[in-house]
């Protein structure tokens, strides 16, 4: 029998506890993924999933599961809110939420933050979900491009989530229409920003379980170095009997009982990871952490992006001028050397003396004639015409002016 949905979570190689959480149940499934490092993404993760739990019942329309969700999400928010006042040492945490409630061929959907939510149609990956980040705006506005936006410094700013950060946050909700055949992916961006979305598309079609599925998406990220928590939900669409939804599973923080103790946002990465996966700049991720969506904000990172744009093209420009420069100067000294050596050979039928080197670059010859005596070529012995006509190298133009002298005196 064909599992259509199932939930898998896990704590990559880098970070020391996992803040994400993840539900797969009858009609609900979710994704969250907590912000704040030690002081509690992996509580603010937990609470938005259990918090939001009891919207996983059946649903007369699409509109009374919209407005369900939204509401359950408002309530998570708010219940963030009274955690942070009840245990201070939370203050600044937060979560992403995406997720939807089926009702038949409809999806009632919301979310907030950078946790995604994809359909597989066809063969055919789509992203149905905006990120909520400061990226995204600058994608969106044409001012990066999102290869840019995948390592951009700023990249783990997120301009909405859940949390004690703002009381009424706003929150992406639509209805989306779906049909058997489809398959639908929630998923942290431990996934999505080091797996590419054709690779995705390449496991889902490999692997109709959902289990299975889940299993390869989170393995996959693991064979790329894994540095943030990855958690996936595949829900398949499907009217064969012969397939089950499975049993409503919590994964991640959401699965454990709630702790509010710090704990270190890192581990020590282990030298056979960093050897196989080596650390760069986007294989290690930032901790996540949430601005206001103000314009003043914005303007200010916008300026700040727009000075590094700058600075990196003055950095490049510089590096350029300095390459060509170093360039430039090999090829003079280069040239210079060349312009240190002498031979014999020929020139004009006579006997002469050539400074530089008998090779050329492309149709520019290193060498030129420093002298040309009154030897005609053809006047010298067999084998002494042979010798110029293949070149004598000379130690230095004493040497090549004593040749010239040799030859000379076979003549007289």
């Amino acid at each position: 029998m064909t599992t259509l949905s199932a939930a898998g979570s896990h704590v990559g190689k880098v970070r020391a506890n996992n803040q994400d959480s993840g539900y797969a149940g009858e009609h609900l499934f979710v994704v969250a993924d907590g912000m704040g490092g030690h002081a509690g993404g992996d509580v603010a993760s937990a609470l938005a999933i259990q918090s939001i739990a009891h919207v996983d019942r059946a649903y007369e329309s699409a509109s009374d599961a919209v407005q369900a969700l939204r509401s359950a999400l408002l309530e998570a928010n708010h219940e963030l809110a009274e955690t942070v006042s009840a245990h201070p040492e939370l203050a600044g945490m937060g979560t992403t939420v995406s997720g939807f409630v089926r009702i038949g061929d409809r999806l009632a959907l919301a979310h907030i933050g950078d946790s995604r939510v994809y359909r597989w149609r066809d063969g055919v990956l789509v992203q149905v979900t905006k990120d909520h980040t400061f990226v995204q705006r600058l994608v969106d506005s044409g001012r990066i491009t999102a290869e840019e936006a995948a390592v951009h410094p700023r990249r783990s700013v997120l301009m909405r989530v859940l949390g004690d950060v703002d009381l009424t946050p706003d929150i992406d909700v639509e209805v989306l229409d779906t049909r058997p055949g489809d398959r639908w992916m929630l998923c942290s961006d431990g996934l999505s920003g080091y797996v590419t979305e054709q690779r995705v598309g390449e496991l889902l079609d490999e692997n109709p379980d959902a289990a299975a599925a889940v299993e390869a998406l989170i393995d996959e990220s693991l064979d790329n170095g894994a540095p943030d928590n990855v958690t996936v939900v595949i829900v398949g669409i499907d009217d064969s009997p012969s397939s089950s939804v499975g049993a409503p599973i919590m994964v991640g923080s959401a699965a454990r009982p709630l702790t509010y103790a710090a704990s270190a946002s890192r581990r020590s990465v282990r030298l056979p990871s960093l050897l196989l996966h080596p650390l760069t700049s986007t294989t290690v991720p930032a901790d996540e952490h949430f601005e206001p969506e103000s314009e003043e904000f914005l303007r200010e990172l916008i300026a700040e992006d727009a000075r590094r744009k700058v600075r990196r093209r003055i950095t490049w420009s510089v590096g350029v001028l300095l390459v060509a420069g170093l360039v430039i100067a090999a090829l003079a000294a280069g040239y210079q050397w060349t312009q240190s050596r002498y031979f014999v050979g020929v020139s004009n039928g006579q006997v002469a003396v050539f400074q530089g080197v008998q090779q050329s670059i492309g149709p520019f010859p290193l060498s030129s004639v420093y002298f040309e005596s009154d030897i005609d070529v053809d006047a010298l012995s067999p084998f002494s015409r042979e010798r110029v006509e293949s070149t004598i190298n000379a130690s230095d133009l004493p040497d090549a002016l004593s040749i010239i002298d040799r030859l000379q005196s076979e003549l007289d």
